[in-house]
């Protein structure tokens, strides 16, 4: 709850910083422009709590304490775990609405990666296939020269710098562009796609290695939307949503002129987050067994990914085993475990081996700190091994 004086306190200069985050995150389409994924009606019950007070996690300073407690500690919001479908276990903070649709940040890449393996499956779209046959706007860039599965992979030859701090830089342009940060007097506002096509390269080539940048992702949303010829929240609502049978409202931040943040706009609910890692456990098919995105897509994402790339690129130190391919992080555990990320403490962690689900959405005031990262990845793997 927040009363209309700490609301009014809550504006595009603050509402990511903690702790107004406690709320935006969970009312982002009050603060910046939506489209809805679905209207969906969210459940009155909530999961069981489950075994958690009965886990015991370790950070990396060595302190020990229970599950619940480094939940809390960890500025979780809502978490909930299924083992082969069904609920296990559930925790919520008490400032969070545990069927409030939350801000996922950027699992939402991971979402519009499956949404592409949707559209290939349909023949509408070849990841192979050229950025600028899709999107001729994008020729003068750094993409005229790039595929969609350099999208996909985060291998194109990019200069940009993921810099969530940045005032006045080049991501600050770009979240201007997102409508995520007030516009400056002294600047012309730009469409998102206006501003990926002034995007330059950095001279490597591309496929060469990884380098994590959220315009990637923002533009094969935008691809998608031409291959598919509709809306990213349409395509993902039909095609995603209404096939799974996920339950929950949700919705994606777009920009001035209805362009879906597909890099990191989407809202939802953590029992439907939880849902759609379920949908990777079951090879692609929805609980009815009806297929959705086709099993060979998920097959790639398990079995393939440039292990070179990775090494030579910008998280090799996170998943030191590990892989990234079509939005999705392998993370090299030797479980088979895939997971989507995404800053401030949003996971979606899918363990193969004990066919275990982990959704969690959070409010971490920092947007990204590599320790407290290696911290969560920690606590989202004793969780996943001991459920």
């Amino acid at each position: 709850m927040t009363s209309p004086t700490e609301r009014a306190a809550i504006t595009l200069e603050n509402w990511r910083s903690h702790p107004a985050s406690r709320w935006s995150f969970q009312n982002a389409c009050e603060l910046v422009p939506s489209a809805t994924i679905a209207h969906g009606a969210a459940s009155a019950v909530a999961p069981p709590p489950g075994p958690l007070a009965e886990i015991r996690i370790a950070d990396r300073a060595g302190r020990e304490s229970v599950a619940t407690e480094a939940l809390a500690r960890r500025h979780t919001d809502s978490l909930l775990v299924l083992r082969d479908g069904k609920p296990l276990a559930s925790w919520s903070a008490p400032h969070s609405n545990f069927h409030a649709p939350h801000l996922i940040f950027s699992i939402s890449k991971s979402i519009t990666g499956l949404a592409v393996g949707i559209a290939q499956g349909d023949g509408r779209l070849d990841p192979e296939g050229a950025i600028a046959d899709l999107v001729p706007a994008m020729a003068p860039s750094t993409y005229g020269s790039a595929r969609l599965r350099h999208l996909l992979d985060m291998t194109v030859d990019l200069a940009f710098d993921e810099d969530y701090v940045d005032h006045g830089g080049a991501f600050d342009r770009y979240r201007r562009a997102m409508l995520w940060n007030p516009e400056r007097p002294d600047t012309r506002p730009q469409t998102m796609e206006a501003f990926l096509a002034t995007l330059p390269a950095e001279g490597h080539g591309h496929g060469v290695r990884f380098h994590y940048a959220s315009p990637n992702s923002d533009l094969l949303g935008l691809a998608l939307e031409r291959a598919v010829d509709q809306r990213l929240p349409d395509y993902l609502g039909e095609r995603l949503w209404r096939t799974l049978g996920l339950s929950g409202p949700a919705y994606v931040t777009v920009d001035r002129v209805g362009t879906a943040r597909a890099a990191g706009g989407i809202c939802l609910t953590v029992t439907d987050l939880a849902q759609i890692g379920q949908l990777l456990l079951d090879e692609g098919r929805s609980p009815d067994g009806r297929q959705i995105v086709p099993a060979k897509w998920i097959a790639d994402m398990r079995e393939n990914g440039d292990r070179r790339a990775w090494v030579d690129g910008d998280f090799a130190d996170m998943f030191t085993q590990g892989r990234y391919r079509s939005c999705w992080y392998d993370v090299g555990d030797g479980r088979g475990t895939l997971a989507a990320i995404g800053i401030h403490g949003q996971y979606l962690w899918v363990d193969f081996s004990n066919r275990v689900v982990i959704a969690r959405t959070a409010s971490r005031p920092q947007a990204s700190d590599d320790g407290e990262t290696q911290d969560d990845i920690a606590m989202m793997t004793v969780l996943a091994r001991s459920l």
